[in-house]
């Protein structure tokens, strides 16, 4: 009964919080922007769309191939469709419960390329901190191109540079005493959650001994790039963002994608946080809206599409298994 409720609650407080951002977005918009945001709709150019989709693919087929040297390293010789089909029912499984797409991901390759689980599992969470950590590279470049507007913003909200500052050493501090403690602690519970995550440490570590690690690095990297590139060639399907400058685009690219994580799939999060930023540089709120529900729902759209595709076809593909 308490996992029956737990499942629920997983699915349904993001959700929830998706629907309360569009209530909320809309709600402060006008019937004149929303006028506008039907129009912007009407009259965008969805050859960039398209575009930005075919871009989005190759970020799929990037990351199928990249997840190849990983399980290569763990003497895994799986198929590249299998790899591919999980990874955008991965994306579908995403659209539910926020990150749950990585745990059907390596059960589905468990099911049709008999992987084990954890070493799976494993594999897909050093992906994560890979991608992590270039994340924060985009970050990084964000922050130092556009520190002067940051700051003004964290002014206006009265949240002083000392105050982050703090927040970001307690930060380190709690990360470092944790680590600490995985590390020398003989605590019981500490040896029996090294032992139950031995497969999932052995797959995390795989990107260090790995013989291909440059090319699964330079896979990281064009996953990025894909993604970077196919939100920048989405600004050019309406007029009014088709010449903003780049470093709007890097910073919307980045809340962007912090706000998939809030809802499902970025539900409501994902367009209120593009219209958000963008209109801390001058855009007209409706045209930040529109831009944000554009990209969001032809991304969802492919990812569902993708997704329930690649679902019928890995029994198919895999019938003489």
């Amino acid at each position: 009964m308490k996992n029956s409720i737990r499942k629920w609650l997983t699915v349904l407080i993001p959700l929830l919080i998706g629907i309360g951002i569009i209530y909320y977005q809309f709600s402060t918009l006008t019937s004149e922007e929303i006028e506008k945001i039907k129009i912007s709709f009407e009259k965008a150019n969805y050859y960039y769309i398209l575009l930005s989709l075919v871009i989005a693919c190759l970020g799929y087929w990037s990351r199928a191939y990249r997840w190849k040297y990983a399980l290569n390293h763990l003497g895994y010789q799986t198929k590249f469709f299998n790899n591919f089909f999980t990874v955008a029912v991965s994306y579908l499984v995403n659209l539910t419960v926020p990150r749950s797409g990585e745990i059907s991901r390596a059960a589905l390759l468990k099911k049709y390329e008999d992987v084990p689980f954890d070493k799976a599992f494993g594999t897909i969470v050093a992906e994560r901190i890979v991608d992590l950590l270039i994340f924060l590279f985009f970050v990084c470049i964000g922050v130092i191109s556009q520190y002067e507007l940051i700051y003004k913003f964290l002014i206006s909200k009265n949240v002083s540079l000392v105050t982050f500052l703090y927040f970001i050493i307690g930060a380190v501090i709690l990360g470092v005493i944790f680590l600490l403690i995985w590390i020398y602690a003989e605590w019981k519970i500490i040896k029996l959650l090294k032992e139950k995550l031995s497969g999932l440490v052995e797959g995390m570590t795989t990107i260090f001994k790995m013989k291909d690690k440059w090319k699964y690095i330079f896979h990281s990297f064009f996953i990025w790039f894909s993604y970077l590139t196919m939100f920048y060639v989405a600004v050019f399907a309406l007029p009014e963002t088709s010449e903003i400058s780049f470093d709007i685009v890097i910073m919307g690219f980045i809340f962007g994608s912090l706000a998939v994580g809030f809802s499902n799939g970025g539900l409501g999060a994902y367009p209120f946080s593009i219209a958000l930023i963008f209109s801390l540089y001058g855009i007209a709120n409706d045209i930040g809206t529109a831009f944000g529900w554009l990209v969001w729902t032809s991304q969802t759209i492919l990812a569902v599409v993708l997704g329930l595709v690649s679902y019928l076809l890995l029994p198919i593909f895999n019938r003489n298994k």
